[in-house]
């Protein structure tokens, strides 16, 4: 096995790869981008991404600090000769700040290209670089005994937070989108057997936000094509052993090793050994399948290098803070959400018949019944005519779905495209019977139809949004849905729910797949 000094995981879908890296800045060329919001990148797009993330970076934290600057003595009685004396410390202060902050983002790798646009490494970094920049100057200024007002730290720290994650938001969004014309992507030429070789390729191809496009396989076989589940074709590069002379063929980047079937340990150390001092990356994809990054961890062991898998736990602190999370957000929410909630009350008892919430029976944690409250969004006896209306289900598996279901009131059209209806559940997150974030509440008749691994879904509270939400709504299929539920039930964290209850704004206002 190739021992590294440095292996860094990314997670495309359904396959885990590591990328083993020999301390080479890797370079790409020949790709380009069209006019966006960043502008035109051209020749080495990863350099230059990297340089405008950081100008942002930069412009966001100055803009914060001036702005908090502004803040604390544009109300301030001081007179003019107060306000300039004070205003040298506060320059110095600032100038503290900045460098501090941009050298605790790259500390804190905020500016890997690999996770720019996948995962929320990103989002956790950002965090602790800020909390990290902040802690220091606190510790600077009881040393220098600078009389820096609190109130100014109090708006740069939050503000610059805020802005900076809303940035690094807009900045992936973009990027995706590059990436889902195949631009600013890495070329990969994945090699070893021929089943192993398909797996790696579909679970890449499946998820354009990793960044990486197949150019090329490698599969010891006289086929000049090889054909993807997907029905991409893509030509075969030849013997695994001339792979380095085909990556430059086919200007790929990256060489993915897909299992250890076709090639060794002693081809793989030789492999390494043909990339020294090239800008080309090595990586090695598992067939471990919904992994989180964070579950893995490295134990090297006399030049093998254990990759160590922690197995979930539902119990516990970390499940204790979450219940936490979800009491002090939804007890917000109700407050702040009280008129909407009256409002929307008002509307469905006076456009139809009927009570105003919708109370229906579902599968909870652990297997317990619950109900499960919503605004009314169909006439009273919807659930009576749903058998005459099974022929015309559009859902796969367990799910009904239907686009222009006949039941749903004006009112409920209304309510069910925003996500409206399902406020009450708010209610149901402070009883504890549900959480903010979790699998779909399922029905009783949905879980005795489940199949053995998929009863695992009931190991956590069901959420008002999760995985489903964010993914597609009522568009994903019936196994799509599972699957993502019992990945996050696999690798919930506290920091991934915050980033789903962001994403879930984005998506009720694009209304995707909401019907």
């Amino acid at each position: 096995m190739l021992v590294s000094r440095k292996m860094r995981i990314t997670c495309p879908v359904g396959c885990s790869v590591v990328q083993v890296s020999r301390g080479a800045h890797s370079l790409v060329t020949g790709a380009s981008a069209r006019t966006g919001p960043l502008g035109r990148l051209r020749g080495d797009w990863r350099r230059n991404l990297l340089i405008v993330l950081a100008c942002l970076d930069l412009g966001v934290v100055t803009f914060s600090l001036v702005i908090a600057f502004l803040a604390r003595f544009a109300t301030a009685e001081q007179s003019f000769a107060e306000v300039r004396e004070a205003g040298l410390l506060y320059v110095i202060s600032m100038a503290v700040l900045i460098v501090g902050w941009l050298v605790a983002l790259v500390v804190n790798q905020t500016y890997h290209i690999e996770s720019l646009a996948i995962g929320s490494d990103e989002y956790r970094g950002v965090v602790r670089a800020t909390f990290a920049t902040f802690g220091a100057f606190a510790i600077i200024m009881t040393l220098m005994r600078w009389q820096v007002a609190r109130g100014f730290l109090a708006v740069a720290l939050p503000l610059g937070l805020f802005l900076l994650l809303v940035e690094r938001l807009l900045v992936r969004r973009w990027l995706l989108r590059q990436r889902q014309h195949s631009m600013l992507v890495d070329g990969a030429i994945v090699i070893g057997s021929p089943q192993e070789v398909r797996y790696a390729a579909e679970a890449i191809a499946r998820n354009p936000a990793a960044g990486l496009v197949v150019r090329a396989v490698a599969t010891d076989a006289e086929a000049p094509t090889f054909e993807l589940a997907n029905g991409v074709v893509v030509p075969e590069a030849g013997p695994i052993a001339d792979v380095v002379d085909a990556v430059h063929r086919y200007r790929a980047t990256t060489i993915i090793v897909a299992g250890h079937n076709r090639v060794n340990r002693k081809q793989l150390r030789q492999l390494g050994w043909q990339l020294e001092d090239t800008p080309i990356k090595l990586a090695l994809a598992s067939r471990m399948t919904d992994v989180a990054g964070p579950r893995i961890h490295w134990r090297p062991v006399e030049g093998l290098p254990l990759m160590n898998v922690a197995m979930p736990r539902y119990s516990g602190v970390k499940y204790t803070l979450k219940r936490l999370f979800d009491f002090v957000v939804a007890g917000g929410m109700v407050l702040m959400l009280a008129p909407v909630l009256l409002a929307v009350a008002l509307w469905v008892k006076l456009d139809s018949t009927g009570p105003v919430f919708f109370r229906q029976t579902r599968v909870g944690v652990n297997g317990t019944l619950f109900k499960m409250t919503k605004f009314r969004s169909m006439v009273v006896d919807a659930e009576a005519r749903l058998a005459e209306l099974e022929r015309q289900n559009e859902g796969s598996g367990l799910l009904f779905k239907m686009k222009d279901d006949p039941r749903i009131t004006r009112a409920g059209g209304f309510i069910r495209r925003y996500s409206l209806d399902e406020l009450p559940q708010l209610f149901d997150v402070l009883r504890g019977s549900m959480s903010l974030v979790g699998p779909r509440p399922p029905l009783p008749h949905e879980v005795e139809a489940y199949d053995n691994h998929v009863h695992r879904r009931l190991n956590v509270k069901p959420g008002i949004t999760g995985p489903w939400q964010v993914g597609g709504r009522s568009n994903l299929s019936w196994e799509e849905s599972v699957r993502k539920d019992l990945y996050y039930v696999e690798n919930w964290s506290l920091s991934g729910d915050v980033v789903i209850m962001f994403k879930t704004v984005r998506a009720v206002l694009a209304r995707d797949g909401a019907f």
